[in-house]
This record gives C-alpha cells, sequence and structure tokens, in this order.
C-alpha cells in the first residue's frame, strides 16, 4: 500500500514538471498579448454603437481570406444577417457569440481585433500550435435588430437570453442550431454588465466578471461545468496582472430559460464574460483589450490542455460581483432643510441618452440614493466633511446665444453662484450642451434646490462661505483648479 500511494505520488509530480513549460508557455504568449495590443486592435470600432452595417464591410475581407470560412447563418426578425466565421482545424470546437444583447458591444470589438491577431504575420508558432488544437467559431452579432437600437432586446421585444426553451426568437433558435451542429466542447457566452457593480467588500469595480453558469437548481459540478470554471480561474489569474482586484464572479443561481445555463447543460463547457466598468473608460476600450486578452488566454489554455491540471477550489476564491458603486459619491456633506442641519451621503450617477440615430449620447444625472452611505464607493469620491449644499442662483441678464455665452468667464458665473444661465436663441434639437453650466430658455421657471431620489443635481457646495465646487448636471467642478470629468450640462426649455 505503501508503495502505490508513493507512485501516484511519483506520476503526480512527473505530470505537474511536464505541465510547466506548457503553463509557462501560455503565461508568457499572454504577457506578450497584452504588451501588443495595439498592433491588432480595429480602429474603425472605437466607440460601443456599433451597427450591423460597420462589421459588414470586416466580415466581407474575412470572405477574401482563404483561412476562414464565413458562412451567413440565417436573420433576424428585421432580415440583417448573421455570420458564423470559423477558423482552426482542430478537433476542439469552441463557439463564440457576442451581442445577444445589443446594448452590450464590448466583445463584438475585440473579436474584431482577435481577428486581426489570427491575420498578422506575429506569433505564428504559437497561432500554428493553437489552430492545430482547436476550430475556433465567432458569431460577432447575434441580435443586430437591438444594436441598430442600441437597446437590450431584439424586434420582438424579447431577451434572445431568456428564449432557450420557447425559442421564439429567429435569433435564438440560429444560436441553438449552431450548438448542436458544432456539438461545441466550449462555449464563450460574451456580454455588458452594469458599470455599477464593484468586487465584493471592495471600491474596486467588477471590471470583467465571469461565470461558469449553473446546469441545475442544486448547482451541482460535472465535468463539462468544471472545465468551464477551470478556465475561468486560469483568466482570472492572467486579468489579475492588469486590473488587479477588479475581477468578480457573477451569480449562479439556475435561470432555466438562459441560454448560458442550458448550454452547459446540453453538453458545452459554457463561460460567460461579463464587460463591467472601468475609471474614465466610458468607451470600455481599456475593457475591450481586456477581453482580447481573457479570451485569446482562453483559447490557448484549452489548445495546450494546461487548465486540466488547475484547482476547481480556486473558482470560489474569486469574489463576487456586488451592485455598490456609483459615479460619483458625495460623503457626509451638510444639508441644511427647513433651518435644520444634516449630514448626507448622496450617491449620483450617469444616465445616457441616446440621439435619434442612436450613434451618440448625453448624460442626465441623477441622485439614485442617499443617507448613510458608508457601505458604498463611488468611481469619483468627494470627502465634503465640513462641506455645504448651497442653492445655485440664475443669473440676471438675458444672453444673446449659446456662441455668445462662450466667449464669457464661465468659472467666474459659479465661483458668483450661478448655475443656471438664459440664453435667447436655442438650438430646437439640442437637450445638452459642453459649456459647464445649465442652459434655460428665456421663460423657463428655475427649479428649486431639493435633494431627493430623481432629482437631477445641481448646486455649489462651500466651505466657510466660499464656493470651491459646483455640481452641474451631476459632474463635480473644482472651481480652483477647473478640474473635472464633466461632459455636459443640461439645456431646459
Amino acid at each position: 500500500m505503501k508503495l502505490i500511494i508513493n507512485m501516484k505520488f511519483y506520476y503526480t509530480v512527473v505530470f505537474a514538471f511536464l505541465l510547466l513549460p506548457v503553463s509557462a508557455q501560455v503565461n508568457d504568449i499572454t504577457s506578450n498579448l497584452y504588451e501588443t495590443y495595439a498592433m491588432f486592435k480595429e480602429t474603425s470600432l472605437n466607440e460601443r454603437r456599433i451597427k450591423h452595417n460597420d462589421i459588414q464591410p470586416l466580415i466581407d475581407q474575412l470572405k477574401k481570406d482563404s483561412k476562414y470560412t464565413v458562412k451567413t447563418v440565417g436573420n433576424s426578425i428585421k432580415g440583417k444577417s448573421i455570420s458564423l466565421i470559423s477558423i482552426g482545424s482542430g478537433k476542439t470546437n469552441v463557439l463564440l457569440w457576442s451581442q445577444m444583447h445589443g446594448d452590450e458591444p464590448t466583445a463584438t470589438q475585440s473579436i474584431f481585433d482577435i481577428f486581426n491577431f489570427l491575420d498578422s504575420n506575429q506569433f505564428t508558432q504559437e497561432k500554428n500550435k493553437l489552430l492545430s488544437e482547436v476550430t475556433l467559431h465567432f458569431m460577432p452579432m447575434l441580435n443586430p435588430d437591438g444594436a441598430e437600437l442600441f437597446t437590450r432586446r431584439n424586434a420582438l421585444g424579447i431577451d434572445i437570453n431568456r428564449d432557450a426553451l420557447r425559442l421564439q426568437s429567429p435569433e435564438g433558435k440560429i444560436l441553438k442550431r449552431i450548438r448542436d451542429s458544432l456539438q461545441a466542447d466550449f462555449g464563450f457566452n460574451l456580454h455588458d454588465q452594469s458599470t455599477y457593480y464593484n468586487a465584493e467588500r471592495t471600491e474596486k469595480p467588477a471590471t470583467i466578471s465571469y461565470l461558469a453558469p449553473a446546469y441545475n437548481y442544486e448547482k451541482d459540478i460535472n465535468v463539462v461545468r468544471g472545465n468551464a470554471m477551470k478556465v475561468i480561474v486560469f483568466m482570472n489569474s492572467i486579468i489579475q496582472k492588469y486590473a488587479p482586484g477588479q475581477v468578480g464572479r457573477y451569480n449562479d443561481d439556475f435561470e432555466p430559460r438562459a441560454f448560458g445555463d442550458n448550454i452547459q447543460k446540453w453538453g458545452t463547457s459554457t463561460i460567460l464574460i461579463e464587460s463591467g466598468g472601468y475609471k474614465n473608460d466610458v468607451e470600455k476600450q481599456e475593457i475591450r483589450k481586456l477581453n482580447y486578452v481573457s479570451i485569446l488566454s482562453a483559447c490557448f489554455t484549452i489548445a495546450d490542455g494546461s487548465f486540466k491540471a488547475i484547482s476547481i477550489e480556486d473558482y470560489e476564491k474569486i469574489p463576487q460581483n456586488d451592485r455598490k458603486l456609483f459615479d460619483f459619491k458625495i460623503h457626509a456633506i451638510t444639508h441644511t432643510l427647513l433651518d435644520n442641519p444634516y449630514i448626507l451621503d448622496l450617491g449620483i450617477n450617469f444616465e445616457e441618452i441616446d440621439d435619434q440615430n442612436h450613434r451618440n449620447f448625453y448624460n442626465v444625472g441623477r441622485i439614485v440614493d442617499l443617507g448613510d452611505l458608508s457601505t458604498y464607493y463611488g468611481y469619483e469620491t468627494l470627502d465634503a466633511t465640513d462641506y455645504h449644499i448651497v442653492e445655485g442662483k440664475t443669473y440676471s441678464n438675458l444672453i444673446e446665444s449659446l456662441d455668445a455665452l462662450k466667449q464669457m468667464d464661465i468659472y467666474q458665473l459659479l465661483k458668483s453662484g450661478y448655475t443656471y444661465v438664459r440664453v435667447k436663441q436655442l438650438p430646437k434639437d439640442k437637450r445638452a450642451v459642453t459649456i459647464p453650466i445649465n442652459i434655460i430658455s428665456a421663460t423657463y421657471k428655475t427649479p428649486q434646490l431639493n435633494i431627493q431620489l430623481g432629482v437631477n443635481p445641481s448646486f455649489l457646495i462651500q466651505k466657510e462661505g466660499v464656493n470651491v465646487y459646483a455640481v452641474i448636471n451631476g459632474f463635480l467642478i473644482d472651481l480652483a483648479t477647473k478640474k473635472s470629468q464633466f461632459k455636459n450640462a443640461l439645456i431646459l426649455k
């Protein structure tokens, strides 16, 4: 018995030793992926609101390359083509689908970065090894109708990711058919999540969150789900190098209607990647880069099989997602109501309002919580201890136009206590302005200071009678340095 135990130990050590060079190679390539990313970034896709027409020229280019197989595998409700792009000759099939939700495009951009990587003359040896072991199948935009309107749901108004059982959406039917025809070994379900998720009990955003979806209510772990967990542990170890502490683990409650849960149940090791928030990365370009590194790293570890030696127990060590982030948090500010002072924290978020073409947007700030927010965090936080909220005034002179207003010293107006300016000639189709003060029409009644849920926050912050900061449409402006992350004020008519 003693000899058997020793032999087991011997073979375990030898197996681990043999894997070390391979694992080291995978780690080396992933470091290089991050450092060389700029060489492969698809520069025609630099903003989130990408459309079906934006990616078609890129797909047409791939059709001319013999190493790719490009197929139209169906159409959306409104007739937009849905493409499947395959590359590689390996026996392991890996299926990746993105933009199942039309307003979740971060990984879609990363997929085209990956195509550029695969097309390049760099890392030839590594890519040859990868593509001889796996065949990669990409569906870059599963919900093109939703992408057109930058909305979650499809043209029928349903969430495709809750249609795995009834299969009423053509998009869902396509995904099911492709998964079944490939009998995919691994599946990557690529999404965006709210930017307000943080890694549990930390102030850090959950920039990337992972999940190996459960395939039953009991959350059992079989070989299929276990392999997904092991790949996630590997991806987490890579991303920690570049966004330390900014990885979360998505809730794994079983959802019987969801595609990820069902694809796991159907025998494909399924990995959910959710792109969250990253400070000062509104268009998620740094997160796109992390997706690129994360996805390619996973493909390399699947190709060489090194993920098999990873402990499943490390999956549970990834912090869970929490939702305790604000765009802007004001800590311990004094607010006087009915002549009585109160100490409050304010949580402010910025709602995105799309233009009519769903190509651009402006922000409307909202107070989304107030009171004791000591267990919450902000992408930006102001410690306002001993500071007071003060109602802003409306400038008494009527300004002729926005052009005339731009010639004025706006920061001096703010320092003098003005947060609203009346303008005579206002554009009919604009609701926002990049000038850091709110614009109102000649007849608009200025709103009184109101610190309540849902209110647009525009006020001054004083200390010892001096206006130190202005909050305009929720954006904090330092009146001494003029520093801010200001995007837009509002035009109110």
